[in-house]
């Protein structure tokens, strides 16, 4: 199956992503430093990642990766616009969704599956604002948050990218989503970046 699925990227990617969301868990901050890495600073697609951390902890996230990217970094805030060429990140202890007018919305609701913030909730919100026009990279992770996110981007049309569990720092999370869907690419993060550098392409043109 991952064989198959790594030979798809070799065929020019064609379909207009307009936004991209991504979780990860445990191992999560090399996995996206790999990904994303020396992006282009014309970067157009907005960018969103639940990355699970202790709630009681203040995130850094937003500042480390502000430091290596070339490209606006913020931590989301309640009502902030969901703008084209920047990354966020949703602050611990919140759950982050995204609304029709495409604007971040924050909650204190209980945990999912564990988490709080969800990559369920946020990936679930996303495919109803963005539908087929909306990307969901999993990477690396302890438990099975996203899996069922990743499958709503999936029923809505949307292109749906695991990383490869052999090569994740904890399997659980890109395995769980397998289990639930058969992801569009299930490939290591070269390969994954390499993705995200053609849907960019795509967007642009």
């Amino acid at each position: 199956m991952t064989r198959q699925m790594k030979r798809q990227l070799r065929s020019p990617v064609r379909k207009r992503v307009d936004a991209v969301v991504l979780g990860a868990s445990a191992g999560g901050i090399d996995a996206l430093s790999a990904l994303l890495e020396d992006l282009p600073a014309s970067w157009h697609i907005p960018m969103a990642v639940v990355l699970h951390l202790p709630e009681e902890h203040e995130s850094r996230l937003a500042e480390i990766f502000a430091q290596r990217l070339p490209i606006p970094v913020h931590e989301a805030n309640d009502k902030m616009p969901f703008a084209p060429g920047c990354l966020y990140f949703a602050p611990p202890g919140y759950h982050l969704s995204i609304e029709r007018e495409r604007a971040f919305s924050l909650s204190c609701e209980p945990p999912v599956l564990f988490s709080r913030p969800s990559i369920d909730l946020l990936m679930g919100s996303a495919a109803d604002v963005y539908g087929s026009a909306l990307a969901g990279f999993l990477l690396t992770g302890a438990n099975e948050d996203g899996a069922e996110g990743l499958h709503r981007i999936h029923l809505a049309g949307g292109l749906t990218a695991v990383q490869e569990p052999e090569e994740a720092q904890i399997p659980t999370m890109p395995q769980a989503a397998i289990a639930r869907h058969l992801p569009d690419y299930v490939l290591p993060l070269r390969d994954l970046r390499a993705l995200l550098l053609q849907l960019e392409a795509v967007h642009e043109h």
